[in-house]
């Protein structure tokens, strides 16, 4: 049997690049859109903020519910058999969503929140897989691809409900379209599914990565990261606006806050891959977020814009370093797959707390600087466990 030729080799993986970034695009649009139409969606449906706080919940609660189930769904339909319905899932989800109905429109988001868990889970498996000597790069551009994703819903949904006059359930079913053309894209992927070797199969999960304190601080990182990033994507427009900011300008600041997360989630598993150890990277992502808090915290301090940037960044760089590790951490990609499964489902959980608490907080005291003050605490402890999994070590699966 001949080989394939380099030539059709570089293209099958420059297609399968594409594929993977078109995916991790579609990630995030679905939740960012959420955030800018907060207040047009509590006005119409009167929700309280708690209430409102679910719909960036409940996909977070999906990620993490299904996220260590995924390793073994996928030994049945592979890793591109499993990401194609995850982006027919995540279409059918919005479009239930976006159906006049609230039953519709907590169910369409669990639906999407459980496709965008498929995809969370295995992307650093197959970048693992399919780049095993350029897994820094590919990790630095899919993650800057899911920033850029948050970014583009975050600035455009505002626009589209208003200027386009499709209203706030049509500015949200809009992002199901991006998400069917990566699953076009996507189908001549299904071939590896049938050409897979068995070797290749994510194995059945054990239980011995549970005891592995690495992968436990990996976890506990992704999850405080997760848990800010979806309080200021879920809250950042509503703390803006309560300052006097209007809509509009409220919805770019968080659009400029996921921009400058695509540079952080760019650059930080770039540099990340240059160091055997990364705690020192760890260390100043966690300032510079620390900093950016205090600044919102105290709007006297500097422009909101430049805090609006930092925590951006920071957030953005953080979760770029936490799918690193992921990977980095892993001997293979059969460990890849679990501890990518057990750090998302645990981070997920714990994050899925998030938005709904600052909610909550805010309905309490009737005052944001309570969250932010939360946001400071939760970055300390984040730094902690942050440092733990930044150690230059791997994950013991034995």
């Amino acid at each position: 049997m001949m080989s394939a030729s380099p030539a059709t080799s570089r293209s099958k993986d420059v297609l399968l690049a594409v594929g993977i970034l078109l995916i991790a695009l579609n990630l995030r649009p679905a939740i960012a859109a959420v955030g800018p139409l907060a207040s047009e969606i509590r006005t119409a449906l009167n929700l309280s903020n708690s209430a409102l706080g679910l719909l960036t919940t409940l996909p977070l609660i999906a990620f993490g519910s299904v996220s260590l189930l995924t390793p073994i769904i996928t030994r049945r339909f592979g890793m591109p058999g499993m990401l194609a319905g995850a982006m027919g899932l995540l279409a059918g989800g919005i479009a239930v969503r976006s159906i006049p109905s609230m039953g519709s429109l907590f169910l369409g988001t669990l639906l999407l929140g459980i496709a965008i868990a498929f995809g969370n889970v295995l992307l650093p498996a197959l970048v693992k897989q399919g780049f095993s000597r350029k897994f820094g790069l590919m990790t630095s551009l899919y993650s800057s691809m899911m920033g850029v994703g948050a970014a583009w819903a975050a600035g455009m949904t505002v626009p589209l409900a208003e200027n386009g006059r499709w209203g706030w359930r049509g500015a949200l079913a809009v992002w199901a379209l991006p998400a069917l053309l990566a699953l076009i894209l996507w189908l001549p992927q299904l071939s590896r599914s049938r050409h897979a070797s068995p070797a290749n199969a994510p194995p059945k999960p054990g239980k011995s990565i549970g005891r592995s304190r690495l992968a436990w601080n990996v976890a506990l990182f992704m999850g405080l990261q997760s848990f800010a990033f979806y309080v200021i994507l879920a809250w950042l427009p509503d703390m803006l606006q309560g300052r006097g900011a209007d809509p509009e300008f409220a919805g770019w600041m968080l659009s400029l806050s996921q921009a400058t997360g695509v540079l952080g989630s760019l650059i930080a598993p770039l540099w990340a891959g240059r160091k055997k150890d990364q705690r020192s990277i760890m260390a100043v992502l966690v300032c510079i977020e620390a900093l950016a808090l205090m600044g919102l915290a105290f709007p006297a301090l500097g422009p909101v814009e430049l805090w609006t940037c930092m925590v951006g960044f920071s957030l953005g760089g953080a979760f770029g370093l936490a799918l690193y590790l992921i990977v980095v951490r892993s001997a293979d990609t059969a460990t890849a797959t679990r501890l990518s499964g057990m750090v998302q489902a645990i981070g997920y959980l714990l994050a899925a707390t998030g938005p709904i608490l600052a909610g909550s907080l805010f309905d309490l005291t009737g005052n944001w600087l309570h969250v932010l003050l939360l946001l400071l605490a939760v970055a300390a402890i984040k730094l902690y466990v942050g440092l733990g999994a930044a150690r230059a070590e791997v994950v013991s699966t034995t």
